[in-house]
């Protein structure tokens, strides 16, 4: 859903109440920042791509996904990562809440 409104998107976003937020691509590569993050919470060290390269994007978020389907069914999370019910939540909550931002302030 994420690629399909920043390929709709403009590169400038309408400002905030208060001025402010991020533009597109920014807001970008913040969503993959914290994919980056969170897969260090499910125990990967993956190379964060760069949001332009659209096959290093897909494969990030594929070694993610097995990841997430490899540990459903295994035993519990090692200590301080995140159980991977909650990683899935978080991940998908975070990548919609900026794709909604997104929509919401495209001009």
């Amino acid at each position: 859903m994420l690629d399909r409104v920043v390929a709709k998107a403009p590169a400038e976003l309408r400002k905030g109440p208060r001025g402010g937020g991020r533009d597109r691509d920014k807001m970008v590569d913040h969503v993959l920042d914290a994919e980056d993050a969170y897969a260090r919470k499910l125990g990967l060290r993956l190379a964060r791509p760069d949001w332009q390269d659209a096959a290093a994007v897909h494969r990030f978020r594929a070694a993610i996904l097995t990841a997430v389907r490899a540990g459903a069914n295994a035993s519990p999370p090692i200590e301080k990562n995140w159980p991977i019910r909650y990683a899935v939540r978080r991940i998908a909550w975070h990548t919609l809440d900026h794709a909604w931002e997104m929509e919401n302030r495209s001009v």
